[in-house]
């Protein structure tokens, strides 16, 4: 590789050059397969861990993946997408447990310490004793994991329930709670962030080193105000997108601010 590019790093040159074969289609006869490091890197004129740099920004982009024992492939999944608005309404027209493609599994389900920052959203002293439920979704075909989980909900509502059994329930999880509290969900807050994933998220989503996640606490209550129910996912970053519909305010609201959002 030469240094045409002044002031450009070797392995930025060599991730924008896989990128654009990338975007040609020249690794789509090889099954998208990359060829291997060691070829590469003498193509490139580069040391091993200076492609590796290279691959790992290509990677970062969501662009490429690595699979054990196998190689490197150009990534063809498109990201899942999740529209948090409409989503009762939509259970509500199918009661059916929505799994679609993806296949629940239950890790645990009993009662436990409520972390910190649940606590927080919740209005409850950090280690308060709630329900929790925690699961991790795999995709039917390929078996990878999409998203990690759990739902904290008042021991008052779920506590001596089939909802502390470690097994999927009959039916959307905020319809189960609505049959056990007696009240419907009403308002609901989400808190997103991104972030790096934690040990456990890592080994949970089989997650590639330095792949961040994208995270949402979700607050539901009830009309008076109460927590039914507060749910934590989490996903690797590259997988999904979100997405969010709704109509426009069309006159000011107390809210509204002159200052630009």
């Amino acid at each position: 590789m030469t240094d045409a590019v002044a002031g450009v790093a070797k392995y930025h040159r060599v991730a924008n050059a896989l990128r654009a074969e990338i975007r040609e289609g020249a690794f789509d006869e090889r099954e998208g397969r990359l060829p291997a490091e060691t070829e590469l890197a003498k193509r490139f004129g580069v040391s091993l861990p200076t492609l590796r740099q290279g691959l790992g920004v290509l990677r970062a982009e969501g662009l490429i993946e690595s699979r054990h024992g196998r190689g490197t492939f150009v990534k063809r999944d498109r990201p899942r997408q999740r529209r948090s608005r409409h989503r009762y309404g939509r259970a509500r027209k199918d009661e059916r447990l929505l799994t679609s493609d993806l296949q629940h599994e239950i890790g645990f389900a009993g009662r436990a310490p409520v972390p910190a920052h649940i606590a927080e959203a919740m209005g409850v002293p950090p280690g308060t004793e709630v329900v929790v439920r925690r699961r991790r979704l795999l995709d039917k075909k390929s078996g990878r994991p999409e998203e990690v989980g759990a739902s904290y909900i008042p021991v008052a509502i779920a506590g001596g329930t089939f909802l502390e059994e470690p097994t999927v329930v009959p039916k959307a999880l905020f319809l189960c709670v609505e049959d056990l509290s007696g009240q419907r969900y009403a308002t609901v807050r989400d808190l997103w962030r991104s972030r790096m994933p934690t040990p456990e998220e890592v080994a949970l989503l089989e997650l590639p080193h330095g792949a961040p996640v994208l995270n949402v606490v979700h607050t539901a209550r009830a009309t008076d105000g109460t927590v039914l129910e507060i749910s934590e996912s989490t996903w690797p970053a590259d997988r999904i997108v979100v997405v969010d519909e709704y109509d426009v305010d069309q006159e000011p609201t107390e809210t509204d601010s002159p200052s630009e959002v």
